[in-house]
């Protein structure tokens, strides 16, 4: 597409891009100054109306205040990946919370989507390329976490094209371009295998805004010649290798404990409602327990991650949903909601909702205060060497680059 300088008329809203031939015709800047006066919607429909009879393109901008990070992580799940798929489950929550630390250029917090695929496992069907959605495009943390552990190994046909343009296809990326969509992924085969060509599955998630940064589970050199480099190239994303049958390690710290304990009083503010509430309750509980059968300090970070902004569920806790939409303590039927709270009164509900409202607050505010002692403590008795081999570190790396590009800061970056 030509490359043309930019007017930017402000709706409040959103900006409309105008392209210089947009800018040079007199008859529609007439208009938009007349209106722009009078009336803002007007402004979008004068513009919109002059465009759709004209050949080059509107890019609509979202403001960065609703900026959201999608990620899409496609781990190959054959025989030979244990490895791979024991780093990720370990380190969900690490990464997590080190997306959900990135910050707007006006200084908010983006929303956050992942979404999970499983490819080159022989119990998948042959007919969908060994290919499978676990999850789409989610914020429920717990749902991610739960498909995670639920993924085993077992030998199959790994084939990165296909699953990259199942992924690119199937998922509601966004279309907005202030938005950091990511494809992420891992495995140890060639690149080229299967009958879809990479390049051209590559070639449309660039057209379509979605980096592909590829995972090389092996040498460096080895991925560079089975073409995994010149995958993630085509995209302008991130090439990496790690070694996937290295154990992730642990860093015990002095406040893991402290903070274990404030995770359990944290859980004890959730209230569930509606029909799968009650099992979201129960999830959120084994989600913990998943998480602390690798040691303390993993369940520290989940514990970090539910006293932040990334850790939603408005969708089953009613602490969480009243915060978007007050009225759904009133009309949630009272079958649907915890047995202590059935006989209640439409106040007494309120009253209830907003004393766990508080108590969560203020035990976030808590477990926030130990993590960042516990932090410094894991950053002077953690081995630089150690840290850059593992999946967790070269995500972020590439998240952090791709991420400025859309005006995204992290602190220390």
């Amino acid at each position: 597409m030509r490359s043309y300088s930019a007017l930017y008329v402000c709706t409040g809203d959103v900006k409309i891009i105008l392209n210089k031939k947009l800018y040079q015709n007199k008859h529609i800047m007439k208009l938009i100054r007349h209106y722009r006066i009078l009336s803002r919607p007007l402004v979008l429909l004068v513009v919109f109306l002059f465009m759709s009879f004209t050949t080059d393109k509107v890019n609509v901008v979202a403001p960065a205040n609703s900026q959201t990070i999608m990620l899409a992580l496609l781990l190959d799940t054959s025989n030979s990946m244990d490895g791979l798929i024991d780093q990720a489950k370990s380190q969900l929550w690490k990464i997590v919370n080190e997306v959900a630390a990135a910050k707007t250029g006006d200084g908010k917090q983006p929303n956050i989507k992942i979404a999970l695929y499983e490819y080159g496992n022989e119990r998948l069907s042959s007919d969908e390329g060994f290919i499978r959605q676990v999850s789409p495009l989610t914020e429920d943390l717990d749902v991610i976490s739960e498909k995670l552990f639920s993924l085993s190994t077992k030998g199959g046909n790994e084939f990165c094209g296909q699953v990259i343009k199942t992924a690119l296809n199937q998922l509601a990326w966004s279309a907005s371009n202030a938005d950091l969509k990511m494809i992420f992924v891992a495995g140890n085969e060639p690149f080229t295998l299967g009958s879809v060509s990479y390049e051209q599955a590559c070639s449309a998630a660039k057209e379509r805004g979605v980096m592909v940064n590829t995972i090389y589970c092996g040498d460096f050199n080895d991925g560079i010649a089975w073409d995994w480099k010149r995958g993630a190239e085509l995209t302008g994303g991130a090439f990496m290798s790690i070694e996937q049958n290295s154990k992730t390690v642990y860093v015990p710290s002095p406040y893991d404990g402290q903070i274990a304990a404030l995770n359990d009083k944290l859980n004890a503010t959730y209230v569930y409602y509606g029909a799968s509430g009650e099992y979201k309750k129960e999830q959120q509980i084994i989600q913990d327990k998943n998480a602390a059968s690798y040691g303390s300090a993993n369940i520290a970070e989940r514990s970090f991650c539910k006293s932040s902004h990334a850790y939603k569920n408005s969708s089953w806790d009613l602490v969480d949903a009243a915060k978007d939409n007050e009225k759904i303590i009133a009309e949630t039927k009272s079958d649907d909601l915890p047995t202590v709270m059935r006989t209640m009164s439409i106040e007494q509900r309120k009253v209830y909702i907003k004393k766990k409202s508080d108590e969560r607050t203020k035990i976030q505010a808590e477990i926030q205060s130990l993590n960042t002692q516990r932090l410094e403590y894991i950053s002077n008795n953690t081995p630089q060497s150690v840290k850059d081999k593992m999946l967790d570190a070269s995500m972020m790396k590439a998240i952090k680059e791709q991420g400025r590009a859309k005006n995204l800061k992290w602190k220390g970056c």
